[in-house]
């Protein structure tokens, strides 16, 4: 079962219980529709009256979606796994940050989800910067923009864009599909055991493993994918 003690940033707990407990005051006959379930995962709005009492996995394993298949966290080794857990935090609408290892329980929670009488980026705005910042370590924030826009990351860190080239060099932005790049990269990270403290070090990485990645204003990062 769901032990809060045991995640990561216990400064968060008190927030955790709140956004739990405005998630289970959803009434089930409106949840499908704020949580943005269709009819095949409808009855997943059940998953939240469930919290305290239902199994637990890793955080690692309980995310699916792009950015999950392109890190394939399952196949790594062990090295690279424990540099994950070292060094990656997820984020989560329901619990905030998390390290891979965390154990929570299957939930319905997006950052752009209108919990009653519970605005997300109210509840997150402050205490995420706070959190990330105690850790004392340069961050490179590859969340999506809704993610994002629950608490910055603390000042120094490098936002990730991801960018695609084609052949005669346009480029533009990626969107859904930036997430599969971003979960390539972490995964690079890892397998190279990679240790980065700043942008400089991070770049120097990237041309080393053939990874393209550009400086973008004074701290940002660009990882360049061929269109």
């Amino acid at each position: 079962m769901l032990a809060l003690d045991a995640l990561v940033f216990p400064s968060l707990t008190g927030r955790r219980r709140r956004a739990m407990a405005a998630a289970r005051r959803i009434p089930l006959r409106d949840a499908a529709t704020v949580l943005k379930l269709g009819p095949r995962s409808a009855h997943e709005a059940g998953w939240n009256r469930a919290l305290s009492t239902s199994p637990v996995r890793p955080a690692i394993e309980r995310y699916a979606g792009v950015l999950y298949e392109g890190l394939d966290a399952a196949s790594l080794d062990g090295g690279a796994t424990g540099w994950l857990e070292r060094h990656v935090l997820l984020a989560s609408a329901m619990f905030g940050l998390l390290r891979p290892s965390d154990p929570i329980p299957a939930y319905r929670l997006s950052a752009s989800t209108p919990l009653p009488a519970l605005p997300l980026k109210g509840l997150w705005s402050g205490a995420l910067p706070a959190a990330l910042a105690s850790t004392g370590e340069w961050v490179l924030d590859a969340r999506s923009s809704a993610y994002a826009a629950l608490g910055p990351a603390p000042a120094g860190s490098a936002i990730l864009h991801v960018e695609s080239e084609d052949p005669d060099g346009r480029r533009r932005a990626l969107n859904h599909f930036n997430k599969h790049g971003k979960g390539e990269l972490v995964r690079g990270l890892a397998r190279s055991g990679a240790e980065v403290a700043s942008r400089d070090e991070l770049l120097a990485w990237g041309a080393d493993a053939g990874v393209r990645l550009e400086p973008r204003g004074e701290q940002d990062v660009v990882l360049v994918l061929p269109a």
